[in-house]
């Protein structure tokens, strides 16, 4: 018995305030995110015994740091389920990118898993399930916008219309050939003399856009890692630059990077503006076309 594969959405932060940090050690976050219509594949199939992962990327751990297995083993620990399965992964999105793949892997997993198991678990307890696997993992299985809060255990979908303004709109996604930790990140951010946006002021800002029903997507963006981030690797903010100057692009980091993204206009230069992003980083530069879902 197998479950169908399962599509698992990379993702953008088209806000992203990091308003301080906690405790724990973790930071607090209000951000809005929205996944896109590309992403990896993960086929599961039942089997007796153990938990099992392959991917067609060498690049890729398949050992319990992967948050496919994570992600297994606390749906087993949360459900009492004694099958197991094996876990075939096709990945697209890159790594060290600030896009998602790891937790969308594992939030898709823990919904590949519910429907191969009968589903025991109902929409709340699959998402507290997601939350102790990753931090951004809970934000995938809501298939469309949210907010983020906390850090990412609190998601709110958006209403209809506010996702009205987001749902199919174009973006080109592009990365360097370097890929950025995301520890390392926020760590320079917590180093960064006001690094951080106040609470009261990210919640204003998203609250703005929510009440007025002209502002666009363009709008929405910022992320409080782009600048410090950049100040360590200045490509990133030099072609963000480049691209806001030469085409009117709204452009942001998604993320802790290294992944940027650009939305599009209609009638946008395509080949145009993808020349000049490779002529910016280089041919290793990767480069792909989605649309918000």
């Amino acid at each position: 018995m197998s479950a169908p594969t399962v599509f698992s959405p990379a993702k953008l932060n088209l806000s992203l305030a990091v308003t301080g940090r906690r405790a724990d050690g973790f930071h607090e976050l209000v951000s809005l995110v929205v996944p896109v219509d590309w992403g990896d594949e993960l086929a599961v199939t039942a089997k007796p015994e153990g938990w099992t992962l392959t991917c067609d990327d060498p690049a890729v751990p398949v050992d319990g740091g992967n948050l496919v297995l994570k992600a297994a083993a606390a749906f087993a620990s949360a459900t009492g389920w004694r099958g197991r399965a094996h876990f075939a992964l096709t990945k697209r999105i890159p790594m060290g990118a600030g896009l998602g793949g790891g937790s969308s892997n594992g939030a898709m997993a823990l919904v590949a898993l519910n429907r191969l198991a009968g589903g025991p678990l109902a929409a709340d307890a699959l998402a507290a399930v997601a939350v102790q696997v990753g931090s951004d993992c809970a934000l995938f299985l809501a298939g469309g916008p949210v907010i983020m809060r906390g850090r990412g255990e609190r998601i709110e979908p958006l209403t209809a219309a506010d996702r009205a303004r987001l749902t199919g709109r174009r973006v080109l996604i592009f990365k360097p050939a370097f890929g950025i930790a995301t520890p390392w990140a926020y760590a320079r951010l917590a180093a960064t003399a006001g690094g951080y946006l106040p609470a009261a002021e990210a919640e204003a800002r998203l609250a703005a856009w929510r009440r007025n029903p002209a502002a666009r997507p363009e709008d929405l963006l910022h992320n409080s890692l782009t600048a410090p981030v950049g100040g360590k690797f200045p490509a990133l903010p030099a072609l963000l630059d480049l691209l806001r100057r030469r085409f009117g692009l709204a452009c942001e980091m998604s993320g802790s990077g290294s992944a940027c993204f650009a939305l599009l206009p209609d009638g946008a230069p395509l080949a145009e503006i993808t020349s000049a992003i490779r002529g910016a980083w280089g041919p290793a530069a990767w480069l792909r076309e989605a649309r918000l879902l």
